[in-house]
C-alpha cells in the first residue's frame, strides 16, 4: 500500500531528436500530488504541458528522472507493465473525447474494467452504469457519441477515466471544447467526484475558473515550472 504522494515527479526531462538535433521540451521538471489532492497546471501553447501530462501518466517515458505512481517506478517499467499501472491507478480525460463512436455510452466506460480482466463483462457494465448515473447520464446508456452533445460526450469520457477507481485522474483542457456554460458545469462535476471519490485530479487547462478551482496552481514556460510552488 502507498502511503507517500500519489504521483512523484524527479528531475524530469524529455526531449526528442537524433543526438546532435535534439529538442528538449522538458527541463528537469519535480512534482508531487497527494492522494485528493486538485493541482492545475497552465501555460501558454507549446510549454510543454501536454508532454509532461503523457509523462506523468506513464504513456510515455521521461528521457532522463523518476516519475513514481503509487509507490511504482514507472520510468523503470516496459510499455506493458506501464499499462498495467495506468489500468489500476490512472484515469485520463482529454479535450477531444475518444470514444469509440460504435459504441453506446455504457459500452465506452465499461471497456477499461472489460480490458483489465478481472471483472465480468456484467459487473463491468453495472459499475459503468453507476458512475454515468454518478455524472449524471443514467438516461444515455444507450447513445452513441454521435447522439450526444459535446458535454454529454465529455461526461462520458469522464466517467470512462473515473469506471476503474483512479487514485489520479490526469485531464488535457477538459473544458477547451466547451462553451462556457457547460465548462462551468463539468467544473463542478469535478469538484463533486474529486470530494466523493477521493481521487486526486491533475489538469492542464487554458480555463481559468477551472484552474483558479484547484488547491494548487503551476504555471509553467519553456518546459520549466515559473512562479510556482512543486
Amino acid at each position: 500500500m502507498n502511503n507517500g504522494p500519489v504521483l512523484r515527479a524527479t528531475n524530469v526531462r524529455r526531449s526528442f531528436g537524433e543526438k546532435g538535433q535534439r529538442v528538449e521540451i522538458l527541463h528537469g521538471i519535480d512534482l508531487q500530488v497527494q492522494p485528493g489532492e486538485f493541482v492545475s497546471i497552465v501555460g501558454a501553447s507549446g510549454s510543454g504541458k501536454s508532454t509532461l501530462l503523457h509523462v506523468l501518466g506513464g504513456l510515455d517515458k521521461p528521457t532522463e528522472g523518476e516519475v513514481w505512481i503509487q509507490g511504482q517506478a514507472m520510468h523503470e517499467l516496459d510499455e506493458k507493465q506501464r499499462g498495467l499501472v495506468r489500468n489500476r491507478h490512472v484515469g485520463f480525460v482529454y479535450q477531444f473525447h475518444h470514444l469509440l463512436p460504435e459504441f453506446g455510452a455504457l459500452e465506452n466506460v465499461a471497456l477499461p474494467l472489460i480490458m483489465r480482466g478481472d471483472v465480468s463483462v456484467k459487473q463491468a457494465q453495472v459499475t459503468a452504469h453507476d458512475i454515468l448515473t454518478r455524472v449524471g447520464l443514467g438516461h444515455r446508456l444507450d447513445n452513441r457519441p454521435g447522439e450526444l452533445s459535446g458535454g454529454e460526450r465529455q461526461r462520458v469520457a469522464l466517467a470512462r477515466a473515473l469506471v476503474i477507481q483512479p487514485a489520479i485522474v490526469l485531464a488535457d483542457e477538459p473544458t477547451g471544447n466547451l462553451d462556457q456554460s457547460t465548462a462551468g458545469q463539468m467544473l463542478d462535476l469535478l469538484t463533486d467526484l474529486r470530494r466523493d471519490l477521493g481521487m486526486a485530479l491533475l489538469i492542464v487547462t487554458h480555463d481559468e475558473p477551472l484552474a483558479a478551482a484547484a488547491d494548487r496552481r503551476l504555471k509553467m514556460q519553456d518546459g520549466r515550472w515559473i512562479d510556482a510552488l512543486v
